[in-house]
């Protein structure tokens, strides 16, 4: 039962690898389940009874994509340079096709929910992640210090500064922590 046990989890794994991969290199509407499954190395009657519809595949795709690179950013509380380059380390990597996949949000329900779910997520980690700049902050004071973070460390700065300014990323790097180290005394 155990090699069978693994033997599922390791078809689950390809599964959400290839569909990712295909998620994240086209367009919604051309991501096609059969080549998804030929992908993965499986039937598409193993990738339907595995995730059903294209969307229940898409969020588990994405869920297992964000899983992922959540687990690199965990950078220590406070230490914003740490912080800044373990991000830029995630949009370097995977940056253009979490793109790719937020110009869709508009017009594909599922991917929606899930660029909603990676805002809060990422709304989750910078109140984490710079705890000390909101130290003693209260009410609209707060929030708009940690509007301001979420701003600074968003990806579209990323898409601003390295793909559209053509900035190295050293450079990238030092504007936003000079950004974020700027946040200090009373808004």
């Amino acid at each position: 039962m155990a090699a069978r046990a693994d033997a599922a989890a390791a078809t689950r794994e390809r599964l959400l690898a290839a569909g990712w991969r295909h998620f994240s290199e086209r367009d919604y509407e051309d991501v096609r389940l059969v080549d998804i499954a030929a992908d993965a190395g499986v039937s598409a009657q193993t990738l339907h009874t595995q995730f059903g519809r294209k969307d229940d595949l898409f969020v588990a795709a994405w869920r297992w994509f964000a899983a992922r690179e959540g687990a690199r950013r965990g950078a220590p509380v406070g230490d914003v340079e740490t912080a800044v380059r373990m991000i830029y380390d995630s949009y370097e990597s995977t940056g253009d096709a979490a793109l790719r996949v937020l110009a869709q949000e508009g017009r594909i329900p599922a991917i929606r929910r899930m660029t909603d779910d990676g805002r809060e997520w990422h709304r989750r980690w910078v109140d984490h992640t710079f705890a000390p700049r909101l130290a003693g902050l209260k009410g609209a004071a707060r929030e708009r210090r940690l509007a301001a973070l979420i701003a600074a460390t968003d990806i579209l700065v990323w898409k601003l500064l390295r793909r559209e300014m053509g900035l190295p990323r050293k450079a990238s790097e030092r504007i936003v922590t000079e950004m974020v180290t700027a946040m200090k005394g009373e808004p």
